[in-house]
């Protein structure tokens, strides 16, 4: 008797139902919406490294699905990204770059580059023609110095000394437009980015909740999980109780009910089954 097929699942990302939407909508049906999803990521180059920042509301269209959403995902020791589109796209997509730039740096024997990790994430998404929902920030400090890439999900890049990407980007970037200028110093770098990311928490609908900031030098990385809140829950000003006897009763009268009780059985309690 022949043994039973086994089925293995394949590995990478799956689009059937890319080619199912576009059969439907071929046959004149209406192909199902996307979900808009809502972010704000940025990062700049200061003097010694670089800073990078997001936003943490993860949004399934109008329903905000996750307030305190980690955005800022880990490379490798000296290289992050910041994501914005799908959740899951960012996430899995910057975790195999990951494996792959560890491989890269055991392979070599050397600290990984930042434009070796740009090269690979630009080179997966352009081979998915932007079906991976993933609009991508990258930062990092090498032996050639402080690095910052924008990485789009059809998989080309900008390097640019600031960056913004995300539904909130616009607003970002007018305040590193007004106020950005060349070798800032740490501090001051760290607060124009927390601004940055702020005005577009205020401004866009589907950013919001904290804001996170990595700051990578060429020594040390510090990743500031909840380095502010930028929208605090309020303190109600009073009771929205009504104190008995506001509104004054005009009659008041209890009816009783008769009843004939017909039928009275009490169950035996069953043993439980084990």
């Amino acid at each position: 008797m022949a043994a039973p097929a086994v089925e293995y699942p394949i590995s990478g990302f799956s689009f059937e139902n890319c080619q199912r939407n576009a059969l439907l909508q071929d046959k004149g049906l209406k192909p199902p919406t996307a979900y808009k999803t809502g972010t704000t990521i940025a990062g700049i180059i200061f003097k010694d490294g670089v800073v990078l920042g997001a936003d943490t509301r993860a949004t399934e269209d109008t329903v905000v699905a996750d307030k305190n959403c980690e955005k800022i995902h880990y490379i490798s020791d000296n290289i992050y990204c910041c994501g914005a589109g799908t959740a899951a796209d960012t996430e899995f997509t910057t975790q195999m770059i990951s494996s792959k730039l560890e491989l890269h740096r055991l392979d070599t024997g050397r600290k990984p580059r930042v434009c070796t990790a740009n090269r690979m994430l630009k080179q997966k998404l352009f081979r998915y023609r932007g079906y991976i929902s993933a609009a991508l920030v990258l930062g990092g400090v090498d032996c050639t110095g402080p690095h910052l890439y924008s990485v789009w999900p059809h998989g080309s890049t900008d390097t640019l000394p600031y960056v913004t990407m995300g539904s909130g980007s616009l607003a970002a970037m007018s305040v590193f437009e007004a106020r950005y200028k060349i070798d800032m110093e740490r501090d001051e770098a760290m607060k124009l980015v927390r601004d940055a990311i702020a005005a577009g928490i205020f401004n866009d609908l589907g950013s919001g909740s904290n804001i996170d900031l990595c700051v990578i030098t060429k020594d040390k990385v510090e990743y500031l999980r909840t380095y502010d809140e930028a929208n605090k829950k309020g303190v109600r000003a009073g009771s929205y109780r009504y104190k008995r006897g506001t509104t004054s009763v005009v009659k008041k009268e209890v009816k009783k009910i008769p009843f004939e009780v017909v039928n009275e059985q009490v169950r035996a309690a069953e043993p439980m089954e084990t």
